[in-house]
């Protein structure tokens, strides 16, 4: 009798033993799917955002040329109701994180946010130094250019 005891309690033990193995197996397996999740789920947001900028991008890009001819318009026409409408078209880019390129004259030229349409030559400026902003060039605050500051620089020989 006391081998069938034995060998009964000897089975409970691996029954429970098993029973254990295959809690902790399942318990490893839930962290990985969560920690896979939780993954996934960090990598959607980030595309999604880098989409969001992309788009915002594209469509600010198609909107530059009708602001160059607002600007244009503006310093002939001098109107101040054309003077408010673009402010409020630069602060509306200002909320969605889009900014001016500094291009001003007397700024140094930056091959990363500047783009040279024309070089003149003037030994009272500085080498590089920005003679005229030909097109505004606009950037998101925190990210990528989305165009270029057109402008005329000075070379020195």
């Amino acid at each position: 009798m006391k081998k069938k005891k034995t060998k009964l309690r000897n089975d409970t033990v691996n029954a429970a033993d098993e029973k254990s193995l295959e809690i902790e197996r399942l318990k490893n397996s839930l962290a990985r799917a969560l920690a896979d999740y939780d993954n996934l789920d960090k990598r959607v947001s980030r595309e999604r955002e880098e989409l969001r900028v992309v788009i915002r991008a594209q469509f600010v890009s198609q909107l530059l040329p009708v602001f160059d001819m607002l600007y244009d318009a503006q310093q002939h026409l001098s109107d101040q109701g054309l003077a408010i409408t673009i402010q409020t078209l630069e602060s509306t880019l200002k909320e969605l994180g889009i900014e001016k390129v500094d291009a001003r004259e007397g700024a140094l030229f930056n091959e990363e946010v500047h783009e040279a349409i024309e070089t003149v030559i003037d030994e009272s400026r500085e080498n590089g130094e920005i003679v005229e902003e030909l097109v505004s060039g606009w950037r998101f605050t925190e990210g990528p250019l989305i165009r270029p500051a057109k402008v005329k620089v000075n070379l020195k020989n």
